[in-house]
């Protein structure tokens, strides 16, 4: 080899070893990545469609686009157990990448068919008392995610609801008692908090449409009562029919979730799942670049919202504290 010709192959050998880990690192972003997603709704769930719009969106600012270098396999199955069985199993055998699967009533049963695919929840109540994270710093599994908050947060619930409603003296706290020990324990959080509010508390399972008319009647047959629905995926499959008895008996009701209001509720605090979806996208991101569930802390939210519905509370002869309002995220009107 001449002296010319051994410059050009030192020279060509040094241009190949830059541009290889370019080449690499090219193709590892354009390569296509599989996401499977449980809903826990239907498809025209205009609550769900916006959070999923978040997500997505997310996931194309860190460079991760459907079509280009994402497939996305996105499962609507409705709010029913069985239906929800079904399709986790069948996305856990496909094997994807990472699954995100919204609240508790979808981590538990892809849990039971996959122990390796790795899982972000964007909800979810108390992931350590459910058994899907060893602990909130050190998940140790396939799963992590983000809380919907911690226990304490469900007094804040009963000091909103005698904040805009002073008179209400009596209070039917919504349940469920089926999944874990969140419902419980929420319900103990309000229970502990109601003399200081000069309060009575009773509770009202979930369980089914029929039990649930039948206690709300009984409830309402006596003066000064309110409501309060915690978090459950019990209280998202009942949503329709507990608006619906809080307006029919003339019951103010405070929730956990904005789609509440916007349904007809009166008003609701809690954490802006909307954030939570654009936070679950960036760890769907950082395990598609090979991090671990195990080693992704479970985070709690950074915002909250207060939503009011005005028509409903002037349709309960409620007169919203105008400090109240003042703090409110969304009014509706």
């Amino acid at each position: 080899m001449s002296i010319m010709g051994r410059r050009e192959f030192v020279t060509l050998l040094g241009g190949a070893a830059v541009a290889w880990p370019i080449a690499a690192r090219a193709q590892e972003r354009e390569r296509m990545r599989r996401i499977g997603v449980l809903l826990p709704a239907t498809a025209d769930d205009t609550v769900f469609q916006t959070r999923m719009a978040a997500f997505l969106q997310a996931l194309a600012l860190l460079g991760r686009i459907v079509s280009r270098n994402l497939s996305i396999d996105i499962r609507w199955a409705t709010a029913d157990a069985g239906e929800i069985r079904r399709h986790a199993a069948e996305l856990a055998a496909l094997a994807p990448d990472v699954i995100l699967a919204t609240g508790d009533s979808t981590v538990p049963p892809l849990l039971q068919a996959t122990r390796t695919v790795p899982i972000v929840f964007p909800v979810a109540n108390d992931p350590v008392a459910g058994g899907y994270v060893e602990s909130l710093a050190r998940p140790g599994g396939n799963v992590t995610g983000f809380m919907l908050s911690e226990y304490s947060f469900s007094g804040k619930w009963l000091e909103l609801l005698k904040e805009i409603a002073p008179g209400v003296t009596r209070v039917a706290v919504f349940r469920d008692t089926t999944a874990n020990v969140t419902g419980l324990a929420q319900f103990g959080v309000i229970q502990a908090m109601a003399p200081a509010l000069r309060v009575e508390v009773n509770p009202i399972n979930l369980r089914d449409a029929d039990e649930i008319e039948r206690a709300v009647a009984a409830f309402a047959r006596t003066p000064n009562g309110g409501l309060i629905l915690t978090a459950s995926g019990a209280a998202i499959r009942h949503r329709d029919l507990v608006v619906a008895l809080a307006a029919g008996h003339k019951l103010p009701a405070v929730y956990w979730e904005r789609f509440f209001v916007a349904a007809g509720g009166l008003a609701s605090y809690g954490a802006d799942l909307v954030d939570n979806y654009r936070r679950a996208a960036v760890y769907v991101d950082r395990i598609l670049k090979g991090e671990k569930p195990a080693d992704l802390p479970v985070q709690a939210p950074v915002k909250y919202e207060l939503v009011i519905n005005l028509k409903t509370a002037k349709a309960l002869g409620l007169d919203v504290p105008s400090t109240l309002l003042a703090r409110a995220d969304e009014v509706i009107e």
